[in-house]
């Protein structure tokens, strides 16, 4: 049996917090080995308890999650998923470029926390289909004043990154476009290098910038 995956919930609102990790418990392979209702409070005992991924609020007292997040990738290697309310446009780019791995809203189902959980363990990336425009928006700045300076992309790769613009998982975009999983990952694998991108959320962005996306159409 695979071990269990050690997970620190911090949020400021106690009745929310022992909801979740009530909810954690219930599912396998996870262990709640600590909790926190604010940032500050949270670096001691993510630093002392050494988890895997850290569930963080946004919005909270004395030191919030964004803050949060920078303290921690200075410090300590661990998966970071935001779980928040918040669909302020500055929570969550400043979020995202602070180093979360993931930004999921509260409204989320339980099956939707458990395969975000599943895909940032994964060193995959998830964002609510809600705010995920949102991003794209926030960085669609175009790049790139040559023809030169675009990277060429295949339609085939054009097809994977509309697929992950829509935050489509790996087995969701193969059934979507007919391949494999492995092609899938192939392709992927290819954009990131082509794109210059370090996880699939930076790579649609840059994509958006690059306008081989066009997100008010999706």
């Amino acid at each position: 049996m695979s071990e269990a995956i050690r997970v620190v919930v911090v949020d400021d609102h106690t009745l929310f917090r022992r909801g979740l990790i009530s909810l954690l418990h219930e599912m396998l392979d996870i262990q709640v080995v600590g909790e926190a209702s604010n940032g500050k409070e949270a670096i001691d005992i993510i630093l002392r308890n050494k988890p895997e991924l850290v569930l963080l609020d946004v919005n909270m007292p004395i030191m919030d999650g964004v803050e949060t997040v920078k303290a921690l990738r200075s410090r300590i290697d661990c998966h970071i998923l935001m779980l928040t309310i918040s669909k302020d446009e500055s929570d969550l780019i400043g979020a995202i470029r602070a180093g979360a791995d993931g930004y999921l809203l509260k409204n989320a189902e339980p099956e939707e926390l458990q395969n975000a959980i599943s895909l940032v363990m994964d060193n995959k990336s998830i964002i609510s289909p809600e705010v995920t425009r949102q991003v794209f928006q926030a960085v669609s700045k175009p790049l790139g004043n040559t023809s030169r300076d675009i990277p060429e992309l295949t339609p085939r790769e054009l097809d994977v990154l509309r697929c992950l613009s829509m935050g489509k998982t790996t087995s969701q975009t193969s059934k979507q476009l007919y391949i494999s999983e492995n092609t899938v990952k192939t392709h992927v694998r290819k954009i990131l290098d082509k794109l210059k991108a370090s996880n699939r959320t930076e790579a649609v962005s840059k994509a958006v910038q690059y306008g081989f996306i066009n997100i008010e159409d999706q």
